[in-house]
């Protein structure tokens, strides 16, 4: 196999110095001549009919230079990624606290402010729907004219009743998840301006500059070749910003202001106002033989969808898919439903649904382990899908799957080979240690039946190096570096001469969303099919200047040489002589993802035909007179094919190791009568250096996935998939305690020790 140069090297990040300095700018950074600074004003009520909307005061205050209601929107009063359903700026009626009623441009931010208290709003309330079961009663007050239910999907597969009848273990229990926020560093923000040729620039970091564009075109009733969206640079996203949340308000007050507006949320107000990941509630009944055979499993799922549909129903869909985890079972019934409330917005986040069943099936697996009394590793790799197997909705894996890898990994990780004497270094009495660990998969893009392509332009520069142009965005993952290897290694030369373009809808390839895991796998693999087309080009060119035959050729880093004499041609030399005669050469590479083998008529997007697979192992300590948890150590084995970086790759694992211990432990926004009462980081608690591991080993598992760039596939996701049920198996491992409920709070870990204790004292 050829050596290669740059691909799984732990290349510094590209932005790295000018993040670290400050030089970088992000867009709530940014400043224009003349700008106004918008506000906007939420609704007083989470449920609630709308009478009358009365801006006249504000209007009328000096500073004041745009006032927007719905009146204002021209076109669809709507978006949303799958149904537009979410109002710019709402008309007769308030689904949730952060509905956006109006919004005001000023001179000052202050002045803002006031104005946005002087708009006055009368309201009907109405009642509040907090729990999505009651929710699905017919008598339950409608959040939607169309019902209460978004979506119900159901999927059965063999013959569940009589897996149960052959069982000698039945397994039967209800699980909870939190309402988790992704609170990225950088909160909403953005400027919007209309240049002097009436073009909309609008600079909001986002997922998909090309999806904003279109949705933007719909709200505005505007040409989308007309709205230039710029995403890039991003400060964190992990899915919250994949959807619209500004972007229509800003544009709008921009273009009744004539002038730059710009908009930064406050935390508060970011939290109240914006995505978040969906409560589930979970009844799961699983069957086992004493050997350990998983026969069968039936699963009901509710989803708490919040107020809007966003993305909620591909989230019950891939809940559903990864209900049973990755593991081979015949005997399948999954009934999902994905049910409104008023409990504010859910959205996409990190996972899309596959950590909410992964902390029940993996819950169940180490139930199972236990009773059966066969070690839980070897219980995971009894049942694990291997290539070939059929999965538990019915698609036959015919890509890379490495279950058994990533065991044998985490098996041979420190935390694990030295469990026994790990739970033995307590310092107190009260203080137990225990270990546990998880097995997960994640499916890699967007699924069947959903246009799924990558995209990349790539152009020779003077200098003979080269600039890719990838419509994605680059939020902290380091997804730009891993296209600079890329690009480096298919085109043989130096990663210096290589430049990024990243999410602008003007200069950048259609590369789809940069979530499900998707990024590097298909922009990735679009750069790698743009550069077989430039390296055609140049050696056409190569071969008139030294006279030869396009099959005498091949490359060297920065060269294309003659295999037969020797000579070469610098690419460099190559740019000055296609610029001699004309311009430098550009191509495009196009990416169509594949597909499964079938189509589930009943579940759009399923199933995922490419997954990532990884297992996790936690080293806790509980403190079992306060419920208080402390994760000492972690480790993560993870499948992503072929590494592109390294160290890309350790710090996906680290940091979705931490993001899945917050998940699992703390982070959940508290939604009361529609109400949220934790809307900072006083109250909203997420880890911090001092909650962190003092070590996470990251065990790369080399599995080549043939259809990605150099047989690489992505990570970002499964990497904190399973770390909430590794941690709270090992909470139970500590303490005899099982958890149906995260986040595992202390109140939550004491109250389950004081049950365990008083289940062995019956």
């Amino acid at each position: 196999m050829e050596e290669l140069k740059y691909i799984g090297k732990p290349i510094p990040r590209i932005d790295a110095l000018e993040k670290a300095t400050g030089k970088i700018k992000y867009m709530s950074d940014l400043k224009f001549p003349n700008m106004a600074f918008g506000k906007i004003l939420r609704a007083k009520y989470p449920h609630a009919k709308i009478l009358k909307i009365d801006t006249s005061k504000a209007e009328a205050l000096p500073g004041v230079v745009a006032v927007i209601t719905h009146k204002d929107v021209p076109g669809v009063n709507g978006f949303g990624i799958v149904v537009p359903d979410m109002p710019v700026l709402c008309k007769d009626k308030v689904r949730y606290i952060g509905d956006a009623v109006a919004a005001v441009a000023a001179e000052t931010e202050e002045i803002a402010e006031k104005a946005i208290k002087l708009i006055d709003v009368e309201y009907e309330p109405l009642p509040v729907v907090e729990d999505p079961e009651e929710a699905m009663e017919e008598d339950a007050p409608k959040i939607h004219e169309e019902g209460n239910i978004h979506l119900h999907t159901e999927i059965t597969r063999g013959d569940v009743e009589s897996a149960f009848k052959e069982a000698d273990l039945i397994i039967e229990e209800t699980f909870f998840t939190g309402r988790q926020d992704h609170t990225p560093l950088e909160t909403e923000g953005g400027v919007a301006f209309v240049d002097e040729e009436g073009v909309l620039h609008v600079y909001v970091g986002s997922q998909y500059p090309q999806r904003d564009q279109l949705q933007l075109a719909r709200c505005l009733n505007w040409n989308p070749k007309k709205i230039h969206v710029v995403s890039y640079p991003v400060g964190g996203a992990f899915g919250r910003k994949d959807e619209l949340s500004i972007q229509p308000i800003l544009a709008l007050l921009a273009i009744k202001a004539k002038r730059p507006v710009k908009i930064t949320l406050s935390r508060e107000e970011s939290i109240i106002a914006y995505w978040k990941r969906h409560p589930f509630k979970m009844r799961y009944k699983v069957a086992f033989k004493k050997d350990g055979t998983l026969l069968g499993v039936d699963a009901y799922l509710v989803e708490d969808k919040g107020a809007y549909s966003s993305l909620g129903g591909p989230v019950l869909n891939l809940a559903v898919e990864h209900a049973c985890g990755p593991y081979r079972v015949d005997n399948v019934h999954v009934d999902g439903y994905a049910v409104f409330t008023n409990n504010g917005i859910a959205g996409a986040f990190r996972g899309f649904g596959a950590p909410q069943t992964a902390f029940a099936i993996e819950t169940i697996m180490d139930i199972a382990s236990r009773k059966l009394g066969i070690d839980p590793i070897e219980l995971r790799k009894k049942n694990a899908l291997r290539k070939g197997d059929r999965t538990s909705i019915g698609n036959v894996l015919t890509t890379s799957v490495g279950t058994e890898l990533v065991l044998d990994a985490i098996k041979e990780s420190y935390i694990w080979k030295n469990r026994d004497a790990l739970r033995k270094e307590q310092s107190k009495p009260w203080l137990r240690r225990g270990v546990g660990m998880a097995l997960t998969y994640q499916g890699t893009g967007l699924g069947v039946g959903i246009p799924d392509y990558g995209g990349a332009i790539l152009n020779m520069n003077e200098d003979g190096g080269f600039t890719v142009r990838i419509g994605t965005v680059d939020y902290g993952q380091g997804i730009g570096t891993s296209y600079a290897q890329i690009v480096a290694e298919a085109m043989h030369v130096p990663i210096e001469k290589v430049k990024v373009i990243l999410g602008d809808s003007f200069l950048t390839a259609d590369s789809g969303p940069t979530s499900a895991s998707r990024g590097v796998y298909t922009g990735g693999k679009a750069a790698v099919i743009a550069a077989d087309k430039m390296k055609e080009i140049l050696k056409e060119k190569a071969a008139e200047l030294l006279k030869v035959s396009t099959d005498r050729l091949d490359f060297d880093f920065g060269y294309v040489f003659d295999k037969d004499s020797g000579n070469k041609v610098s690419y460099e030399e190559l740019a000055q002589a296609f610029k001699e005669v004309g311009s430098l050469p550009e191509t495009e590479g196009y990416f169509l993802v594949p597909t499964a083998d079938i189509k589930l008529e009943n579940a759009f997007g399923l199933p995922h035909h490419i997954f990532a697979f990884s297992a996790h192992a936690a080293y806790v300590e509980v403190n079992t007179l306060t419920g208080e948890v402390s994760v000492i150590e972690g480790a993560e084995a993870v499948d992503g094919g072929v590494i592109i970086n390294r160290q890309g790759y350790e710090a996906q694992v680290e940091g979705g190791f931490v993001m899945g211990m917050g998940y699992g432990l703390m982070e959940h926004t508290i939604i009361e009568k529609g109400i949220v009462k934790n809307p900072n980081f006083s109250t909203y608690i997420i880890p911090t250096i001092k909650d962190a591991p003092r070590r996470i080993e990251a065990i790369p598992v080399i599995n080549p996935e043939d259809t990605g760039p150099f047989r690489s596939k992505g990570i970002a996701e499964t990497v904190m998939v399973a770390t909430p049920p590794a941690v709270t198996n090992a909470i139970y491992d500590a303490t005899g305690a099982r958890i149906f409920r995260i986040p595992a709070t202390p109140e939550v870990v004491y109250f389950a020790i004081k049950e365990s204790q008083n289940e062995d004292i019956d």
